[in-house]
């Protein structure tokens, strides 16, 4: 039996993944392969994982770019320089 209404358990559970993409980047990998393939999912099915790949990208601070460009990778030039 919940003792908490519904309208508050969902209130708790956004707060709790608000503060979980706030922290992604710091999250070690495994973990974050964990609470994305096997729970999240698992839990609403293949159908949000494009969606949800996309969105987590966008506030990765350690794949997203500040203007919203994809970071550039400076090719080598011909000397191995």
């Amino acid at each position: 039996m919940d003792t908490i209404p519904r309208e508050t358990a969902d209130q708790l559970i956004r707060a709790l993944g608000e503060a979980v993409v706030r922290i992604w980047s710091n999250l070690p990998q495994d973990v974050q392969h964990h609470l994305f393939d096997e729970e999240a999912i698992t839990l609403k099915g293949e159908t949000i994982r494009p969606q949800l790949a996309v969105y987590l990208h966008d506030k990765h601070r350690r794949t997203s770019c500040p203007l919203g460009k994809p970071r550039e990778m400076i090719e080598p030039d011909s000397l191995g320089g």
